[in-house]
């Protein structure tokens, strides 16, 4: 399995958010991880920053934020140039999407804890 590296967007030190599971499943099937969130802390050892990375190489972003807390990340992520953007359940945002193909990024909307489990990830 290749290594793609991942941005989650949303992370939280909270145990029973999914994107603290996110993180952690990640890193159990290797891949890097960057976490971002609107407090800093950490997960298994990953700091979560409140600051959007940049220059980094991301594969992928998965987002776990509400539609409407999408809207300041949508140029940062287009910025960053991933292959992909999964879009959680709950995340769902049409228009976001549409722009990010209109980028060439591909976007899906699945779990990534699923994927990973089935390895779709």
């Amino acid at each position: 399995m290749k290594n793609k590296k991942t941005l989650v967007l949303g992370a939280s030190e909270k145990v029973e958010r999914y994107a603290n599971k996110a993180v952690r499943l990640l890193q159990e099937y290797r891949h890097d991880v960057v976490a971002v969130g609107n407090k800093e802390g950490e997960i298994n050892g990953i700091k979560i920053s409140k600051e959007f990375p940049s220059n980094q190489d991301i594969h992928t972003v998965t987002l776990y934020l509400s539609e409407q807390n999408q809207v300041p990340y949508y140029d940062k992520i287009i910025q960053l140039k991933p292959q992909q953007v999964i879009f959680n359940p709950g995340t769902e945002n049409p228009d976001f999407e549409k722009k990010l193909n209109e980028s060439g990024i591909e976007t899906e909307e699945a779990c990534t804890l699923v994927l990973l489990r089935t390895n779709a990830f």
